[in-house]
């Protein structure tokens, strides 16, 4: 482990999820660089789609992660300065590698081009995915001891889920992929093929809407939650500020569901994070 690959995960980590990299800000100085890393390596999985040219790569580079995570070292792991601090990370705040490869397992469907069945799955791939990182953050913020933050994360992971599949709807359609609970589509009369066409009806936005609205219910419990979580965890949280926003935002646009939604300033995110720190962590 060594500090240039801390920069490198930071770096990595502005690059691939700026929002993140943000949210990594309003923490203690000496957390940051944990934190950042396990973010890094979260946009790494995440990325990985995009990197690709079929499952069957993706599922080897999925694979290449277990296999580090395992200590099962396949060439020079250390020498990728994300896996390098993120095992470090790992190693200083005790972090449970089982909950990083159940990360890893979720994000296998990903790679391929089934909707998402229903609310339930979206609900436990969220929770695999977005709701432990912060879990895990809020462990690394309280040395590697556990933390009492169980709802505070479920809830805010399938929000922050939901509200950035909902954004990314239209990019998703172009791509012939539904990340959002198909079932609720289904329920009002839409079709696959009509989303995978860029069509508007009233079904398509009762389901966006009702989607819109379940997201509206998880943001409000985890807000709540967030307020029982002690006072020096409560920065890894942060978030909740961007995406009550953003889900406002989004239920009073006007514009179709497949437009990409407009981009909030940097400086105005930074300002946001801020203040709720200043304001909910004392």
């Amino acid at each position: 482990m060594s500090q240039a690959s801390f920069a490198h995960a930071a770096k990595a980590l502005r690059k691939a999820d700026a929002d993140r990299y943000f949210a990594t800000l309003v923490l203690p100085v000496d957390r940051r660089e944990g934190v950042a890393a396990l973010y890094a390596f979260n946009a790494e999985i995440a990325a990985i789609r995009e990197r690709v040219s079929n499952p069957a790569a993706g599922e080897i580079r999925l694979q290449w992660w277990n296999d580090a995570l395992s200590g099962e070292e396949h060439g020079a792991v250390r020498q990728n300065p994300v896996a390098d601090a993120l095992l470090g990370t790992i190693a200083q705040y005790q972090l449970p590698v089982g909950t990083l490869q159940r990360l890893l397992g979720a994000r296998r469907f990903d790679l391929y081009d089934d909707p998402m069945p229903d609310v339930p799955t979206f609900e436990g791939y969220a929770g695999e995915t977005a709701s432990t990182l912060y879990q895990l953050a809020a462990m690394i913020v309280n040395g590697g001891g556990q933390v009492p933050s169980g709802d505070a994360a479920g809830h805010l992971g399938v929000a922050q889920a939901m509200i950035g599949h909902l954004r990314a709807f239209g990019y998703h359609a172009s791509q012939s992929r539904i990340m959002l609970p198909w079932s609720i589509f289904a329920a009002n009369g839409v079709r696959e093929s009509e989303i995978f066409s860029g069509v508007e009806s009233e079904g398509l936005h009762e389901a966006l809407g009702q989607i819109s609205e379940l997201a509206g219910e998880h943001l409000e419990k985890a807000e709540l939650a967030i307020g029982a979580v002690p006072a020096h965890l409560r920065a890894v949280f942060a978030p909740v500020s961007l995406l009550r926003s953003q889900l406002d935002a989004y239920q009073s646009r006007g514009t179709s569901p497949y437009a990409a939604p407009p981009l909030e300033a940097d400086w105005r995110k930074i300002a946001r994070l801020m203040w709720w720190g200043i304001s909910r962590c004392r």
